[in-house]
Order: C-alpha cells, then structure tokens, then sequence
C-alpha cells in the first residue's frame, strides 16, 4: 500500500496476536525476533544494513515510508521497534550515544524548566545538567532519591521532570519507581528512569508508572564493548510523536551499522545478563567476606540497605558492584593495576570484567567535596562484572589482593 511522504514517525509494524513484537511471547522469543522479519528481496534472516541517506520516490511525495535516513532508517527501525517491545513502550528512538538521548529528552521541555535529579547520576549526565544545560536556562534539583519525602520536597510547580538513576553508578543506591511516579504524577510532572545497569530483562520502568526509559546502549545492550549508542523508550503515543520530531530535528541519530551491532547484541542479552547477575553475585559474597574489604555495594546482598525493595523492583541485580578498600587511594590503584583477567577501563557492561576506580575515572568531572558527599571516596572501586569464568575472576582478584 502506497504511503503519502510527512514529517511523522518512521513505520511502526503492527504485530498481531502471537508475533514477536507483542507481549504475549517470553523475553528472549522477542528480543531475538521483534521487529525484525525475513528480508522480502532474499529472505535473509539477518536485517541488512541499509547504508542509504535517501529513498527513491514511486512518485512525487509518495513513498515505502521512508524519504531521508535521519528521519528513519529500516535497519534504525528494527532496532527501535525491538527495543520498545522489550521494555514494554510505545516506541523507541536510537541515538549517537546514551547523551545524545538524555539532551533530546531534556529539549522536549522548555527553557526554565525545573527537573529533579536522583544525586548520585552518571557524571556525564551531571556535566550535561550542570555545565551546559544550566547555561539554557534549565534549573535542576539533586536529591537523595532514596528519600521520597526529600524528592516530594524538591518538587514544585515548576517541575516538569522527574530523572531517576536506578541502581546508580557506582554507589548502587535504588529509587522506588512505582512510588516515585505516583508522586511526580501528582504533580503534574514526567519521570524518566535511566534504566541502563539493568536493561529491561531485570526491570522495566514503564510498567512501574515512569513516562520515560534511557539507556546508554553503549553498555548491556550491546554488550560487546564495540559500539556507542543510546536509546529513548516512550510509554505513549503523545510523548513518541513529539519525540520522534525532536530526533529528526536535530539529528544525533544512530548510524545503521551501530544499530545492527546493537540489535545482534540485544538478541543474547537474556542469556549474557543471567551470567553477569550469577558472576556478579558470586564476586560480591566473596568480597563481603574478604578482610581488605570495608563494604560492598550490591542490592542482591542481604546487607544492603535496600535489598527488599531490589528484590520487589527488579528480577535480577545485573553486573555492577562497587566496594570500599581498607585503604586509600593508594591502595585502590595497586589492586586495580594488578589484576590480570579484569582489565583496567572506563564503562561497564560488556562480556568483558572492567575494573576501575570512580573518583579517578568516570566520576572525576563531579567536584571532589560533592564525590565525596555521596560515599565517591578514593579507595571505592567499581567491578563491572563480565561473563568469563567465575573462578578465573576470583582467582584473578585474590592475586591482585595479595600485592596490597
């Protein structure tokens, strides 16, 4: 069926009852097939890469639904309409990385707007917040989002968005999504939830009352530590309408090899998240145990603070674990350069063990007084746990231990 040419969002296929874009088919079933079908000219089960920047026209504005690749792109789509099925949203928008999908959320509200922020963000999204958004006349709000009467108290009738970080980076601190919400909503104000250290396997925000999911696919999603990307998931139609104009508006889309990488990466992300959760745990309760160790942050453990509210949020605590050395920065930077198996790197998420130190590495642009407020010290040492063997990574740990 011909199409009339508009400034809308790229095709968005509806899936019947029983295909893999709806819900009624289990997780890995859709993220290995939704939004992707045999393509029609070979039957090539793969989606191709479709390096085009135009469309040619049937005739003078009627087209197969596409014009102009920043608009939309069918490899672009597969990956959008995969990745709003396993969050359970309206659409999905890719972007150049997972900045480049904060900043077009941010430009869906106007300049003044007041935005409440969980305080212990990524460090980018803080550097976006403060050193340049600010300049634009947004106003922002840091509170302990564990608090929900101190997030009640941040907002006012200027607040348009709620941004959540749930767990946080690298301190593991949760915000109650479900309540949160309702608080926000009450308010008049939108919640967005960066969803990134857990990825829709182990939590899905939208089902929990949020109007917005983010991702830095740069991290689970593709899991490969060889692409940038970010993803938006919108929960209704009205708020995909005005995203999908922000995204063809300015342009920080995601390229159609990167969206290919990302949806080969998304079809084992069940079975890669299983394995970073059971590493993960593992490492945790060895490391809680260890007499060089202060205290380890990771929800699955009984000791943290806010296990049951992990356990009732999520299905799964993901890969990421930080613990305090007894120690100082010294020390920290001894461990993290001896190890042989966990390689010394920013980012997390990948098949690969990384290991690092936040005050140094990826939290170095949050001032020093503001790092150490939120328990950011110089003897903390985040592990993004991979997927290699478990008793490699502990044997490997335990060398790197014994140099201390």
């Amino acid at each position: 069926m011909k199409k009339a040419a508009k400034a809308a969002p790229a095709p968005k296929l509806t899936a019947p009852q029983g295909h893999p874009g709806d819900g009624s088919l289990g997780f890995s079933t859709r993220a290995i097939h939704a939004g992707q079908q045999p393509d029609p000219a070979t039957g090539a089960i793969v989606t191709p890469v479709y390096l085009t920047s135009t469309y040619v026209q049937e005739e003078v504005g009627v087209t197969k639904g596409y014009d102009y690749s920043r608009g939309g792109n069918p490899t672009r789509t597969a990956l959008e309409q995969n990745l709003a099925s396993l969050e359970g949203g309206h659409s999905a928008y890719a972007f150049g990385s997972g900045m480049a999908a904060i900043t077009t959320l941010l430009l869906d509200f106007d300049a003044g707007a007041h935005v409440v922020v969980s305080r212990n963000v990524y460090g980018g999204t803080f550097r976006l917040f403060e050193r340049v958004s600010r300049r634009h006349g947004f106003r922002f709000t840091f509170v302990d989002a564990r608090d929900s009467a101190a997030v009640e108290a941040a907002l006012t009738p200027d607040t348009r968005l709620l941004f959540l970080e749930t767990p946080t980076n690298p301190m593991m601190e949760l915000a109650d999504i479900r309540a949160l919400s309702r608080l926000a909503h009450g308010r008049g104000a939108k919640v967005a939830v960066d969803n990134t250290f857990l990825t829709p396997y182990f939590q899905r925000p939208l089902e929990l009352g949020a109007d917005y999911v983010v991702h830095s696919a740069t991290k689970y999603i593709g899991g490969h530590s060889d692409v940038v990307g970010g993803l938006l998931v919108t929960r209704t139609a009205e708020d995909s309408e005005r995203i999908h104009f922000l995204q063809m508006s300015i342009g920080a889309i995601l390229s159609p090899f990167d969206s290919w990488l990302l949806l080969r990466g998304l079809k084992t992300l069940a079975v890669r998240m299983r394995e970073h959760a059971r590493n993960a745990t593992s490492i945790a309760r060895w490391l809680e145990k260890h007499p060089r160790v202060r205290r380890v942050h990771f929800p699955a453990l009984e000791s943290h603070p806010q296990h049951e509210l992990a356990t009732r949020q999520s299905t799964g605590p993901g890969g990421l674990l930080s613990f305090e050395l007894d120690g100082g920065q010294a020390e920290a930077k001894r461990l993290v350069e001896s190890t042989r198996v966990c390689s010394l790197a920013e980012s997390l998420g990948a098949v690969e063990t990384l290991i690092s130190i936040p005050s140094l590495m990826t939290h170095a642009s949050v001032p020093r007084p503001q790092r150490e407020a939120l328990g950011i010290t110089d003897n903390l040492v985040r592990i993004s746990v991979g997927i290699e063997d478990e008793a490699d990574l502990l044997a490997d740990l335990d060398q790197a231990f014994a140099k201390l």
